[in-house]
């Protein structure tokens, strides 16, 4: 038997998603509270939104996305490099 797979995954674990609902884990942190999940079942691909829902990932949202941990990232290297020593005392 062929194995139909769709863009969002498998129809029969899509069928099981519909009936029982998606098991997500994260695939991806973009920052501290912004998060890629994915449905170990069907594929589906989410993410939080700016009120902290569970939104589609769009390509749009996708780019967003990347800007946003790529300002992450920077913000991070920033501060780490600016950690200062303790004074010393004489």
């Amino acid at each position: 038997m062929k194995k139909t797979i769709t863009p969002n995954g498998h129809k029969l674990t899509g069928v099981f998603c519909s009936i029982f609902g998606h098991h997500y884990v994260v695939s991806k942190q973009v920052t501290q509270h912004i998060k890629e999940y994915r449905c170990i079942h069907c594929q589906k691909r989410v993410t939080t939104n700016e009120n902290g829902k569970l939104s589609v990932l769009t390509p749009q949202m996708q780019e967003i996305n990347q800007t946003l941990e790529d300002m992450y990232q920077k913000r991070k290297r920033r501060h780490a490099g600016e950690v200062a020593l303790p004074p010393q005392v004489a």
